[in-house]
């Protein structure tokens, strides 16, 4: 059996739901859905897209740090967005910090999240 690890962000979702930030299994690791949440639990940039994903993709990143791993190690990306008319501001940060590894990704319209002033969610699987 392929030893599983864990980390939590501490949201207040996470014990709720019965989820974690992200797990590691073997050299794959998988990010929960990501919004642009700080450190204290409050929203970073509320109705700025750019902003919001930076957020999201940096918490991402440290989550994927915490596995020893980094943003170079992602190999898909999921974009879970309120807004797809939006969609070059959310995307222009993904290339920013993404391009050069050219991850598979979608980028969803959905018609809400969690809370209503998040813009975006994203989810990362990596592998090392």
């Amino acid at each position: 059996m392929t030893d599983r690890e864990k980390i939590s962000s501490g949201a207040k979702w996470e014990s709720i739901v019965g989820y974690s930030r992200a797990v590691r299994v073997g050299n794959r690791i998988y990010v929960t859905g990501t919004t642009a949440l700080d450190a204290d639990g409050e929203i970073v940039g509320i109705g700025d897209a750019y902003a919001q994903t930076t957020q999201s993709l940096r918490n991402i990143e440290a989550a994927l740090n915490r596995l020893g791993a980094g943003l170079e190690h992602i190999v898909r990306t999921r974009m879970y967005v309120t807004d797809i008319s939006r969609w070059e501001e959310y995307g222009r940060v993904h290339g920013e910090l993404l391009r050069h590894i050219m991850p598979a990704t979608a980028m969803v319209e959905v018609s809400r999240l969690i809370d209503p002033r998040m813009l975006i969610e994203i989810e990362a699987d990596a592998e090392i």
